[in-house]
């Protein structure tokens, strides 16, 4: 009776004296960087995608990163440190103001205010506006241009002005009710007034005010640069109340304490009736930076994946190619006792090194651009660890999903087709 061989050969014993073939880690180190150094030029174009994508990545967020916090900077300056209370009033005769007589005095005690006060338009229709007292411009002569508007010391620092000459009126003018005006540089030339050491006046309908200072920006309501500003004691001395224009407070208040300010002062100014005033107050600056940061991260964050996978492609075509040109090297090492897995590995590690190579590079060039542009810019710089920290790591990850399939196709190939090419 004759037996049938088995269906799967047998293992048989390992020949005394030979050992099964091995990679270590230092040779297959080696063989990488040889393969990568043979061709120095490919490498650097194979690497130029994922560090122009890696670069695009550190760059954007740190540079988002730094915008945002000038965001914050800027709005905090003027917008986010602004507060606006408006006299909405009854409408009645005999309350023509909503404000009490010490509204700057009891809001300058909130914490958070740097300064406040009060100012409107005085009921003055049409007014001549001279430098001398011309008996025409009282009947109607003077420039067309020119405004008058009353402020108090509180408002006009709010308003952070900046002085050409002269000073501001201050609280002794305001208490009482001196015939004193600060000019706009506008109006100022306009009046053909540029000096006040020789205290100059100006005329309104025939009435005079002593020139003290000329301002020659406003960084809050520069309007007023074509004004007469007079303390508002004085315009309601000579003019009464305002009436068709109410009144409006202007608050200036230190970083961040706008909202509690603008929730505060209401109930402050007039707690038996807060809806007479309209409460004009910041947006949130770290709202609008949050959105202005997100919708900027979303574009550029996707031009970065864009980038990583044309880097990715490239370093797969790259090794696929490097594949077919050594397929007679792979059919020799083979046939030296070289497994599949060996093969892998080599061209794998290749091609990782090559994802991790153009992360670091990446990494340091997006860095670099950050660095610049807050140098350039007179910008704090800022990166964010959790943004830079991986970003080499993501490169890696890059050239290791790059390099699978030519690496597994590499360990598919048969040493003896192999040789045959």
């Amino acid at each position: 009776m004759r037996l049938l061989p088995p269906p799967f050969p047998r293992r048989t014993a390992r020949t005394p004296g030979i050992e099964s073939s091995a990679l270590h880690p230092a040779d297959l180190a080696g063989e990488a960087l040889a393969g990568l150094v043979q061709r120095p030029g490919r490498s650097i174009l194979t690497m130029l995608g994922t560090i122009l994508g890696i670069g695009a990545f550190v760059a954007v967020l740190g540079l988002t990163a730094t915008a945002g916090s000038q965001i914050d900077r800027q709005f905090s300056v003027l917008k986010a440190t602004e507060v606006s209370v408006d006299d909405k009033g009854a409408g009645q005769p005999d309350d023509p103001v909503s404000f009490p007589p010490d509204a700057d005095a009891k809001v300058a005690t909130l914490s958070g205010v740097v300064h406040a006060g009060l100012w409107w338009a005085p009921n003055v229709r049409n007014p001549a506006i001279t430098s001398a007292p011309d008996v025409s411009a009282v009947a109607g002569g003077g420039s067309a241009a020119l405004t008058v508007d009353a402020a108090d010391p509180g408002a006009l620092a709010a308003m952070d002005p900046t002085l050409t000459t002269g000073t501001l009126y201050n609280a002794w003018h305001q208490q009482h009710a001196e015939h004193v005006a600060v000019l706009g540089q506008a109006a100022a030339r306009i009046l053909g007034i540029s000096r006040v050491d020789s205290q100059p006046a100006v005329f309104v309908n025939g009435t005079p005010y002593t020139v003290v200072g000329i301002i020659g920006d406003l960084q809050r309501h520069p309007e007023l640069l074509l004004s007469v500003v007079i303390p508002t004691s004085t315009a309601l001395a000579e003019y009464g109340p305002p009436v068709n224009d109410r009144a409006h407070m202007l608050i200036e208040t230190k970083l961040g304490a706008a909202q509690l300010v603008a929730h505060q002062a209401p109930i402050l100014l007039r707690p038996d009736n807060t809806t007479l005033f309209a409460v004009v107050a910041p947006p949130d600056p770290h709202s609008l930076r949050d959105s202005v940061t997100h919708d900027f991260n979303a574009l550029f964050l996707l031009l970065a994946a864009i980038c990583l996978i044309i880097g990715a492609v490239g370093i797969a075509n790259t090794t696929l190619v490097a594949v077919l040109e050594r397929t007679a090297e792979i059919g020799l090492r083979r046939s030296l006792g070289a497994r599949p897995r060996h093969i892998a590995a080599q061209f794998l590690t290749e091609s990782t090194a090559l994802g991790t190579l153009g992360g670091l590079i990446g990494t340091s060039l997006g860095v670099a651009v950050v660095v610049g542009v807050a140098v350039e810019r007179h910008w704090t710089a800022i990166l964010q660890p959790w943004a830079v920290l991986p970003a080499p790591l993501i490169g890696t990850l890059v050239g290791l999903a790059a390099g699978l399939y030519p690496a597994l196709r590499a360990a598919w190939i048969e040493p003896v087709e192999a040789l045959r090419r």
